[in-house]
């Protein structure tokens, strides 16, 4: 006789037969909606340029960044996340071109929104190391220590002039101390109590950084982990985590995505606000990299890694990939 509850009678197997079956009973599906597009837009160039280290990604001008900017829209992703890369002759020590009205941030906030209205969430980036002499993502004290209440004098000004460029939403992603409840404050002493803060609250130290740096044209020396976390903790992020809800959030980030899984599930359970999560550029570059030695399936990699990141519970996910995702799931 067959017993049913154990092998032979049950076969988890029937579930996954054919195409079809397997689409029905999937427990995490992808939408074009998921995703939003981090995007580059350099000062002073009249083409864009490719990233080295990240194959298919460029320093936008502002051209073909209005031009990505519909590309997204045309896909049905819910957001751009825009940095500026400024010329380095305009860098300096207090990262005068994040507060400059004409600086390239802003401008190019001015160009996108205009581009696409309220079609796609027009983010920032809302930190200085892009427009840092010393590229790090505040200022510095007389001993070369990120002052961090000094640095965030300089975020509330950033979100004011971000605000008023056209940005839906802001990114403090410097991981200062009190930064989230000072940039809600700067924002609705200007009456811009519309535009929300996604708060990077647990932003690791991490190796996969890399080439970032050369997407933003970094000068860091050294390294930040006096104010980005220990890959080491969780308990940390969740202290993080109140905070940043305490203080005015509307929504919370995990920064890197793939290797901080476990860290994306235990916020996802703790919390009722959209929860991003953002697929860095080292995770972009390893498979772009591994593809194009033929050592994995690229297509699927990418699609696999971003249901990973959903099913860890990541609302929206920040990809280099939105663009190319969004279409191959349309």
């Amino acid at each position: 006789m067959t017993t049913y509850g154990s092998f032979p009678g049950t076969r988890p197997r029937r579930l996954r037969t054919t195409p079809v079956m397997r689409r029905m009973v999937a427990e995490t599906r992808l939408h074009p909606a998921d995703f939003i597009l981090p995007a580059f837009v350099r000062e002073g160039v009249s083409e864009p340029v490719p990233i080295t280290a990240m194959p298919g990604v460029v320093q936008h001008t502002r051209d073909s960044l209005k031009k990505a900017a519909l590309e997204a829209v045309e896909a049905g992703i819910s957001g751009i996340m825009l940095f500026g890369v400024p010329e380095e002759s305009k860098k300096d020590a207090v990262g005068t071109p994040g507060t400059d009205p004409e600086g390239i941030l802003q401008v190019a906030l001015r160009d996108v929104r205009a581009e696409v209205g309220d079609d796609l969430l027009v983010m920032s980036d809302l930190c200085l190391d892009e427009t840092t002499d010393h590229g790090h993502c505040g200022v510095l004290d007389e001993e070369g220590r990120v002052d961090n209440d000094a640095t965030l004098e300089r975020y509330a000004e950033m979100a004011q002039v971000q605000a008023d460029a056209g940005a839906h939403v802001v990114g403090p992603s410097g991981m200062m101390d009190g930064q989230i409840g000072v940039v809600r404050d700067a924002l609705d002493q200007i009456g811009r109590e519309d535009v929300s803060i996604l708060a990077y609250t647990a932003k690791y130290a991490s190796a996969f950084y890399g080439p970032f740096r050369e997407a933003v044209g970094s000068s860091l020396k050294g390294d930040r982990k006096t104010y980005q976390q220990d890959p080491a903790n969780l308990r940390e992020s969740m202290r993080e985590l109140a905070l940043d809800l305490e203080e005015g959030a509307d929504m919370v980030m995990v920064k890197p995505a793939g290797p901080y899984l476990d860290i994306l599930a235990r916020v996802a359970d703790a919390v009722d606000v959209p929860v991003v999560a953002y697929q860095i550029s080292g995770e972009y570059s390893m498979i772009e990299a591994a593809a194009e030695k033929g050592w994995i399936d690229r297509d699927r990699a990418i699609l696999e890694t971003l249901t990973g990141i959903k099913r860890a519970g990541a609302r929206n996910i920040l990809t280099y990939w939105a663009t190319e995702a969004a279409r191959k799931l349309r």
